[in-house]
């Protein structure tokens, strides 16, 4: 079976390879026949991939140890769910799953675009091809899943932090999202390389964005959830490298997502848009070279190997090939359209763009700098969460004020009075809502009270835009408020989708900042009997019990809980002592109050020779927020992808259009102006733009879609 394995492998690495090469010359040529059987490689290689995964997990679930692979990760105690998950739990295997999901959704989008890969962008196949040889190449001949050795009675087990059921969700999510960031690369790279930088390769790639974008988000948030329960120490999230290495790119998609609806409306920002995503492709190939390098300490990372050379090595291929593909293509890259006033709607989304990439590349900063003293200096010089915390404060707040201003401001130019207008029941929201909180005591910590009521004008904003919009919408079709509020959503999934991402970020702060500024804390070592206090809790303890298991023991330390001397419940944390692994881990006490919205968080530090514990409790304010969070996000982003019939009509005859029009850009010209239009008349509607404004930008914007509309038809 190792050997059917290998050959798999071999067999990918052989059928991208030469994807990558016969797709080049048959994009330089012109080749249709050559193009076709590149494409056809490259959708085998999927098979042959697939064939290779099977069989890992095949030889997982028989507990095959003469796979050096299996006998590492896994053992006979090991539950079935864990065994399986095993498949991605070390190096050469989450290199494979990679591999698979990368030719996967290669294949998917090769499929999905056929004619548009064909006749416009060739080079999408052999760009596909030439990442998937890469990562062909690796578990090929640095890092093989299929090594074999003279099989022990039994595994070495699972690394005991893994052995979670979060472990069964999160990897295979993040690899979703960072591998789903090369298919809007491919084609931002093929549109360079044909020299047609129109918006097909941005139609083409939108829900390709959407999707790796909600994938990496989610993935970070049951990252955190898993270290809050697993890792067992009161917090979430601990600006390790490698979770900034998931955050990252995150950040740059985010921008990407933001900024290419100007390029859509406004066709501004092109060089731009290709750079981000370029930076968020290979800032998740960074990512995936800290994870798999051992060069940083992180309880993420794998050992030491001769892998990270290899990924170093062609993180620069990519960075450098990218920057010179698109320095070459800047003729063509030019905007037509010009910024027209700094208080506009692309005007934030710009000010959000910059803020989102000084963001992601403070943090990029932060965990290259020990990389760099390395080298420079011989000493590894770390920076901690402070220079983190700080640096999100500093772009954080101004991010959720433009989250506030962004969809109240109308597109090209809107005048200050207008704005004011639209925002001022927001801000009076905040403002009440912030005096109320500092009346209450928040005002401990300033920047906390800014955040929430900050966090208090962008719902309000957001409210503020589906009841105008709802409004708007009844007025214009008639009908019942729900039904006007349905048709508002499902005639523009992506803008409300989006507000509704927008009301989970602004949980997440609230979540994060309550649990940051707002907790409290104690530690103390109990006898049996004596009691430990924090905040408003009182802990009592009864003593210890010992369960044994089939794959671990477990010790626990009882406690009566009670709140203000209320009797509320009892609780165990403790440790679990596994067999097969020989390892101690924490197994930490949640009691979660939704009433109250906070968390009960108990560590059973050390049980002592006397019966005697050492405990560490924590109380958590609105760190469930966060989770709610991510289930706000989750529903988001599925109304901002979900098909519509209508948009998928349009975007075929935009499609077509663009496939047989001598002359794409004013095709391009013509839709934008006609959206202009559109976009004006329903801001007007909705209160954005001013009766004044109105007719002051109405005549332009008539006189430009004439002009659009009589240089297409000449």
């Amino acid at each position: 079976m190792a050997l059917v394995g290998r050959a798999a492998l071999i067999a990918t690495f052989a059928l991208v390879l030469y994807a990558a090469l016969a797709g080049t010359v048959a994009a330089l040529r012109g080749r249709r026949q050559l193009a076709a059987t590149a494409r056809d490689a490259l959708l085998a290689a999927f098979g042959t991939t697939a064939l290779a995964s099977g069989l890992l997990v095949v030889a997982f679930a028989r507990n095959d140890f003469s796979f050096t692979y299996v006998a590492d990760h896994s053992s006979r105690q090991l539950p079935l769910a864990y065994t399986l998950a095993a498949f991605w739990s070390g190096q050469a295997g989450s290199l494979l799953l990679w591999l698979l999901v990368l030719t996967g959704t290669s294949a998917a989008a090769v499929l999905l675009n056929r004619r548009l890969i064909a006749d416009v962008l060739p080079w999408t196949v052999p760009v596909l091809a030439g990442v998937a040889s890469f990562f062909a190449f690796v578990p090929v001949v640095v890092s093989s899943p299929f090594a074999t050795q003279a099989a022990p009675p039994n595994g070495a087990g699972m690394n005991v932090s893994l052995q979670n059921p979060y472990m069964l969700a999160h990897p295979p999510m993040l690899y979703l999202g960072y591998v789903g960031l090369t298919i809007p690369f491919a084609f931002a790279m093929a549109a360079l390389l044909s020299k047609r930088t129109d918006e097909r390769w941005l139609v083409a790639t939108r829900r390709w964005t959407l999707a790796s974008w909600t994938f990496l988000g989610v993935a970070i948030l049951i990252g955190a959830k898993w270290a809050y329960e697993t890792i067992g120490w009161g917090g979430y999230y601990a600006w390790d490298p490698v979770e900034n290495a998931a955050l990252m790119p995150w950040l740059a998609s985010t921008a990407f997502l933001h900024s290419v609806m100007v390029q859509e409306k406004k066709s501004m920002l092109r060089v731009w848009n290709v750079v981000l995503v370029s930076l968020a492709f290979c800032l998740s190939l960074f990512g995936t070279f800290l994870t798999r390098s051992g060069v940083v300490n992180s309880i993420h990372s794998f050992s030491q190997s001769s892998i990270g050379g290899w990924f170093l090595g062609f993180i620069a291929v990519v960075a450098l090939g990218t920057t010179g593909l698109i320095l070459a293509r800047l003729p063509l890259l030019r905007s037509r359209s010009r910024l027209e006033s700094l208080a506009s709607r692309e005007a934030a989304f710009l000010y959000n763009n910059l803020l989102l990439v000084a963001f992601a590349l403070t943090i990029l900063w932060g965990v290259a700098f020990p990389l760099v003293t390395q080298a420079v200096r011989g000493e590894a010089i770390t920076v901690g969460p402070p220079y983190y915390n700080f640096f999100l404060r500093v772009f954080g707040l101004p991010l959720l004020l433009l989250m506030a201003v962004g969809p109240l401001i109308a597109w090209r130019s809107a005048s200050l009075r207008s704005l004011a207008r639209s925002l001022r029941w927001p801000v009076a929201a905040g403002l009440v809502a912030g005096c109320v909180l500092l009346a209450g005591g928040a005002g401990s910590s300033p920047p906390g009270l800014v955040a929430y009521t900050f966090s208090v004008v962008v719902l309000g904003a957001i409210v503020l835009e589906f009841a105008r919009g709802t409004r708007a919408r009844r007025a214009l079709e008639g009908g019942t408020w729900l039904g006007a509020f349905c048709s508002l959503v499902a005639r523009n999934r992506r803008r409300y989708g989006g507000y509704i991402a927008h009301a989970a970020v602004v949980l997440l702060a609230i979540g994060i900042v309550g649990s940051s500024v707002y907790g409290a804390s104690a530690t103390k070592r109990l006898q049996p009997g004596q009691t430990l206090s924090v905040g408003n809790y009182t802990l009592q303890y009864l003593g210890t019990t010992f369960r044994p298991g089939a794959n671990h023991d477990e010790l626990r330390a009882r406690l009566a809980v009670s709140r203000n001397g209320k009797a509320d419940g009892i609780v165990a944390a403790g440790k679990n002592n596994y067999h097969v692994e020989a390892f101690f881990s924490s197994a930490v006490a949640i009691r979660t109050d939704w009433l109250r919205a906070e968390d009960l968080f108990v560590i059973g530090d050390t049980f002592h020779k006397d019966g005697s514990v050492s405990l560490k409790v924590v109380v958590n304010p609105l760190v469930d927020l966060i989770w709610l969070a991510g289930l706000v996000f989750l529903f988001g982003s599925l109304v901002a992808m979900w098909p519509d019939a209508r948009e998928q009509r349009r975007l075929g005859r935009r499609q077509a259009e663009l496939g047989t029009a001598r002359s794409p850009e004013l095709l391009e010209a013509r839709d934008q102006a006609l959206a202009a239009l559109k976009e004006l008349e329903f801001d007007h509607r909705t209160g954005k733009v001013s009766d004044g404004d109105y007719r002051t930008l109405l005549g332009p914007l008539r006189r430009h879609a004439a002009e659009a509309l009589l240089a297409l038809k000449a």
